[in-house]
């Protein structure tokens, strides 16, 4: 039977188990969740800053989102605005050669087609809305379906953009207007197919009406590539800007994190090592109280 001198150590023995059951619990629930406290009211004096670098983080996420998807953009912006450089450019070698050697094999189909590409990179999309478009995402900002419609439709009423350009924060206050108007990107290479579509169809021999259509053709293609250039060139200024806001931004998402982590995750290593530890002072602890549980001072009187 127990004595009464071994209850005040049972007792001790008693509350040093339950701190030590504690302790275990904390580290097994860190060793579970990874996390150094459950919420933010247990991490003390950390709790204000780490409050206060979450908000940041989300907010810089956010602006993350927003600039990489406006770098996206601006990508599909510079694909276009070179698909449409490279045809003219070859279509305005094909018309010099016709000019300097009076043979215009073939020359009409790929005028023809030289079109058609202008005309799909100006009422291009992007999830549905047109690039070019401005603001006006109901309509194709490039009206004329054929070379023919070219010939009658001027190039106030060919393009149906409205010339407002999208805008975006990307970082604090830091906001980007990075849209491109179909008019301002193809109203000069439009008139090129104005003058090509007035002149008729070109056979193999051009009249020499056609002859002049087709050299004063030569430098209207050159000041509506000139205009191409100045904003494919304004359009690179962006994707650098935007490139380099990027990369600020996730070098910051990147500290903020290492704040985080510094003050909320747990040391796996070190939770590891404290179960091993405590696990061994609660055996200890339960081996002790058993032996004062056994304790009887007619064990000592045999």
């Amino acid at each position: 039977m127990a004595r009464v001198a071994t209850i005040p150590l049972q007792r001790t023995m008693s509350d040093a188990i339950q701190r030590a059951q504690e302790k275990l619990a904390v580290s097994q629930t860190q060793l579970n969740t990874t996390k150094k406290a459950p919420d933010f009211a247990s991490l003390g004096t950390e709790t204000v800053r780490n409050l206060s670098a979450h908000s940041l983080l989300a907010r810089q996420d956010a602006q993350s989102t927003v600039s990489k998807r406006v770098g996206t953009t601006l990508s599909l912006y510079q694909g276009q605005i070179e698909g449409i450089q490279d045809s003219i450019e070859d279509l305005k070698q094909q018309i010099t050669s016709t000019v300097g050697t009076g043979q215009s094999t073939g020359l009409q189909e790929a005028i023809e087609a030289a079109f058609g590409q202008l005309r799909a990179a100006l009422n291009s999309s992007e999830g549905g809305t047109p690039l070019f478009g401005g603001s006006q995402t109901s309509v194709s900002p490039f009206a004329p379906s054929t070379l023919a419609d070219a010939a009658t439709i001027t190039a106030d009423n060919a393009f149906k953009d409205d010339g407002v350009l999208a805008s975006a924060r990307i970082a604090d206050g830091v906001d980007v207007t990075y849209g491109i108007s179909a008019s301002a990107l193809g109203k000069g290479i439009y008139e090129a197919f104005r003058t090509l579509a007035q002149a008729g169809d070109i056979g193999a021999n051009p009249t020499d009406a056609q002859m002049d259509a087709l050299k004063q053709v030569v430098g209207q293609f050159d000041t509506g590539l000139g205009d191409l250039r100045a904003v494919n060139a304004e359009n690179g200024r962006k994707q650098n800007q935007v490139e380099s806001l990027t990369k600020r931004g996730d070098e910051r998402s990147l500290l903020l994190n290492g704040v985080i982590e510094t003050n909320e995750d747990a040391d796996l290593g070190q939770v590891a090592i404290d179960i091993a530890q405590q696990t061994t002072v609660l055996q200890a602890s339960y081996s002790v109280f058993a032996q004062l549980a056994g304790l009887s001072l007619v064990t000592y009187m045999k």
